[in-house]
C-alpha cells in the first residue's frame, strides 16, 4: 500500500473547487491526483505539513501490536446516524479494540466512482476525520484510486489499523470457558435498520439512528474492572449478533444459551425487523461489543459498562455452557427453546 504522494512539485492548471465532480484523471497518480490529495485529504487528516513516501515510518510504546483492515461498500454514503467515513474509522479501531489494543494508527485508500460530487467526497472525508479524531487515531498513509462510471457505487474505503495491546491484556475465544457470563452493552439492530430504514422509506414515531462509535474507551474501562476475568470480546456487526455467539461458540468448543428476553431491542428497530421480516439477532451493530466474562466477575463488569456513555443499556444476556459443543441455543419470550444458526449470508446487503 502506498501512501498520500507528495504534491509539492505539482502545479495543477485547474483547481480541485473548480472540478465538481471526480475525473478518471484523479485517480491517474499525476497532477489531478496531486491536487486532490493537497487540498483535500491531506489537510482533513493532518498531513499538509508532513512529507510524505511511500510509506510511513512511526514510533510506537512498548507492547504487543494488533493490526486490522477492513473495507466498506455501505449504501447510502449517509444515513441516520453517520456515514460511510465514520464506519470506515470505527469498523477497524473496534476490531482493533476487541483485541484489548490502544487503536494509535490508520491507513485509508479511497475507491472513488467518477462523477462523485466533490461535495460529496468532501464531507464523507470530514466525518472520517472527525471520527478520527473522536477514536484519538491518525491518518498517517493511504492511496486513491477512480474507477469509470457505474463502477463504484460513489467511493469504497478501506482502512487498516494498527494498535499496541497493554502488557498482561490477552482476550480471545480461546479462553471462554463453561460458567461465564454472556453481556451485551447495549440495544441491537440499530445500525443496519438505520439504513433500511432509508433505503425502504419506513416512517416511524422516532428516528432510528446508526449506533456507530469509537468502542476503546468502553473496552479499557472493561479490562480495568474485569482483570482477567474478562476472557473475550467480540463487535457484532455483519451477521449481527447470531453471527459472533456461533463464532465464539464454534472457535471454543461451547454452548452458549441465550435469553431473548434479556436483549435489548429498542421498540422501533423491533418493529421495522417485523415489517421487513427480519430478526434482530441478525442485523448489523457498529457501536456495540459482546463481552464473555467469569460469573464471579460479571456484575463488576455490567456495572462498569452501564456507567459508561455507550453501555447504559448493557444487560447480561446469557452463559457459556459446555454442552452441545458448538451449538447457540435461545430462550424465547414464551418459554420455549430454539437453535440460533449461523446465518448463510447477509440479510441486509451493503450495510458496511
Amino acid at each position: 500500500m502506498s501512501s498520500f504522494a507528495d504534491p509539492g512539485a505539482w502545479a495543477c492548471p485547474l483547481p480541485l473547487r473548480d472540478y465538481p465532480s471526480v475525473v478518471i484523471g484523479h485517480g491517474g497518480g499525476g497532477k489531478l491526483t496531486a491536487e486532490l490529495i493537497a487540498h483535500l485529504f491531506a489537510p482533513a487528516f493532518g498531513l499538509a505539513d508532513h512529507a510524505l513516501g511511500d510509506a510511513a515510518i512511526v514510533e510506537l510504546a512498548g507492547g504487543r501490536l494488533a493490526i486490522a483492515t477492513d473495507s466498506f461498500v455501505v449504501r447510502p454514503l449517509f444515513f441516520p446516524g453517520g456515514s460511510i467515513g465514520e464506519l470506515a474509522v470505527n469498523g477497524t479501531t473496534n476490531d482493533l479494540a476487541m483485541m484489548g489494543a490502544k487503536p494509535v494508527y490508520l491507513t485509508a485508500s479511497f475507491i472513488i466512482e467518477e462523477g462523485l460530487s466533490m461535495d460529496a467526497l468532501a464531507a464523507v472525508v470530514g466525518r472520517m476525520a472527525q471520527a478520527a479524531q473522536r477514536a484519538n487515531v491518525r491518518v498517517i498513509a493511504g492511496d486513491t484510486k477512480v474507477v469509470e462510471r457505474g463502477h463504484g457505487d460513489g467511493v469504497f474505503i478501506n482502512t487498516t489499523g494498527v494498535g499496541v495491546v497493554p502488557l498482561g491484556v490477552d482476550l480471545g475465544p480461546q479462553r471462554v470457558r463453561p460458567g461465564d457470563a454472556v453481556l451485551i452493552s447495549g440495544a441491537i439492530g440499530n445500525h443496519g435498520m438505520a439504513i433500511m430504514s432509508v433505503r425502504e422509506g419506513l416512517q416511524f414515531e422516532a428516528d432510528i439512528l446508526s449506533d456507530t462509535a469509537p468502542l476503546y474507551d468502553l473496552v479499557a474501562a472493561l479490562i480495568e474492572a474485569g482483570g482477567g476475568a474478562l476472557h473475550a470480546l467480540r463487535d457484532p456487526t455483519r451477521g449481527g449478533l447470531a453471527a459472533v455467539l456461533n463464532e465464539v461458540a464454534a472457535a471454543a468448543g461451547v454452548c452458549i444459551r441465550v435469553d431473548e428476553r434479556a436483549v435489548p431491542v429498542d421498540a422501533t428497530v423491533q418493529a421495522a425487523c417485523e415489517m421487513l421480516g427480519l430478526d434482530p439477532f441478525y442485523v448489523a451493530n457498529e457501536g456495540k461489543l459482546v463481552a464473555f466474562v467469569a460469573a464471579e466477575r460479571a456484575g463488576d463488569v455490567l456495572a462498569r459498562m452501564r456507567a459508561h456513555p455507550l453501555g447504559q443499556r448493557a444487560a447480561i444476556i446469557g452463559q457459556v455452557l459446555a454442552q452441545p459443543a458448538g451449538v447457540v441455543t435461545v430462550q424465547t419470550a414464551i418459554g420455549g427453546t430454539r437453535i440460533l444458526p449461523m446465518p448463510l449470508g447477509e440479510q441486509l446487503p451493503r450495510i458496511c
